[in-house]
Parts: structure tokens; sequence; C-alpha cells
């Protein structure tokens, strides 16, 4: 008797995945000492609110993705302009998510256009990873003459309150700034593959679980060199150069990040209130 011996049925092609997008993106201008909004647009999953704060001095924006987080294969992007001598702080409702990627990367590009005298803060709140999320992220900015930026971007690796551990994933930043034309500032950073075992190590994280990067830059960012110092005590350290103040942050949790983070941006916010999302 003659047999056959059959392979394995082919496995079923997985279906193809609704992808997020979002695109916002905001214009500011200053009109009789205050600063008022000159165009909004929204677009997909990227909504933006403003909502009303009588002591600012400024505008407060307050960014969303309204798909809940970000897995492969998501975009996002906000875009925002601020005109001579306005002021515009953007933050976000709550921390993105980035979920375990099936295939590909989350994208989220971020571009900053501050004119004359401009003062714009970048102060989302933290981006929390989970094991097998992957995001690249591109932050462009271009200011005029005498403009103030402020940049943070906070990464929580898991949630140690639910006992989560990134094993694998990645997370990129892509920094450039420039001024008139002319690139002041530049930074990659890149945490890629076995995350556990790559933090774990000395010169990468020490076995840390949550990071952050502040970047001001403004003529006179080197006066907040020494307050910013004690403000972060031993989870950070601080450089001032050129017009520019760069820090970085590790903690052990992100709950210890954000005891760092909070009074180390009222240092850099210069007595300016931080947004109400990180109040409450």
């Amino acid at each position: 008797m003659n047999s056959v011996i059959q392979g394995p049925a082919s496995l079923p092609e997985l279906p193809r995945l609704q992808r997020a997008r979002g695109v916002g993106r905001i214009v500011v201008a200053a009109d009789a000492g205050r600063t008022r909004l000159a165009r909004l647009y929204q677009d997909g999953c990227g909504k933006i609110r403003l909502p009303r704060d009588a002591r600012a001095e400024g505008l407060e924006a307050v960014l969303i993705n309204s798909s809940g987080g970000l897995t492969g294969g998501d975009y996002m992007e906000w875009m925002a302009t601020v005109g001579d001598g306005a002021r515009l702080t953007l933050s976000t409702q709550a921390c993105e998510k980035v979920y375990r990627a099936r295939d590909g990367q989350a994208q989220q590009r971020v571009a900053l256009i501050l004119g004359e005298n401009a003062r714009l803060d970048w102060v989302p709140q933290e981006t929390i990873l989970f094991d097998g999320g992957a995001l690249s992220r591109r932050l462009e900015a271009d200011l005029a003459e005498g403009a103030r930026l402020l940049c943070v971007e906070a990464v929580v690796l898991g949630r140690t309150a639910m006992d989560e551990t990134v094993r694998q994933g990645s997370i990129r930043d892509h920094w450039r700034i420039r001024r008139e034309g002319r690139l002041v500032f530049a930074d990659d950073l890149r945490l890629d593959g076995a995350v556990a075992e790559i933090a774990a190590a000395a010169p990468v994280l020490a076995g840390g679980k949550a990071f952050a990067s502040l970047l001001l830059v403004d003529d006179d960012a080197a006066r907040f060199l020494k307050p910013l110092r004690v403000a972060l005590g031993a989870y950070g350290g601080a450089s001032a150069f050129e017009g520019k103040l760069f820090a970085r942050i590790v903690a052990p949790d992100g709950f210890a990040l954000r005891e760092a983070l909070l009074p180390a941006l009222e240092v850099l916010r210069d007595g300016e209130p931080l947004p109400r999302v990180w109040r409450t």
C-alpha cells in the first residue's frame, strides 16, 4: 500500500489591519500683547484643544491622539507656528502609549517654527513603551532671532506597578534644531532590540526603566544650569553651551522620573506655571 505524507497546510494570510493617522496644525500670533489663535487644522485621530487659563500670558494647546495609542504602521504629525512675539505651550492630554507592533513601527513627526522673540514650550507627557512596541520620532524646529524653545521627551519602559518588562522593542528620537537656518543642535537616541538587556548596562540606563531628554535654546540658557542641576539631583546631568542647555534624566521608574521632571520643568519655564494637564 502506498501512502502519501502531506506537508503542513499553508497558514491563512493575516488580515490587513486599519492604521491610525492623525495630523494637527496650529498657528498663533501676537495681538495687542496677547497671543491669539490664527489657524487650527485637525485630521484623523489628531485633535487639538485650547483650555482657557486667565493667568497665562501665552496660549496653551493640548494635543490628543483619539485612537488611544500607537502601534506598527500608525502615523502622527504635529506642526506649530508661533508668530513674532507670541507664546505657545504644547502638551498632551495623557501619556502616549506605544503598544506591541505586529509589524513595522509607529512614526511621529513634530515640526516647530518660531518667529522673532517668540516662545514655544514643547512639553508632552511621558511616552509609555510596552513590550514589543516600536516608535520612531522626528522633531525639527526652526527659530528666528531672539526666539526661545523648550523641548522635553520622556519615556517609560513599561509600568512597574503592573510588573511589566519591555524585553524587546524600539524607541528612536531624532532632533534637529536650527536658528535662522543654521543647525545649532542635533541629537539621535536609539534603544532598539533586547531593550531590558541593553538598558541594564551601566553606560546606558544602569537598570533604569525611565528616561528623559530636555533642551532649552535661549540666549540666556546658561543662567538656568545651576538651579536645573539642583532640581535634577542624582537622577540627571546637564550642560550649557552656546545659548543651549541640554539635560538627560534616568530614573528607576515612571514615578521617580516625574518627580525629577516637574521641578526641572518649573526651573526651565522661568516662573510660568506648568500646563494644567501636568498639574492634575
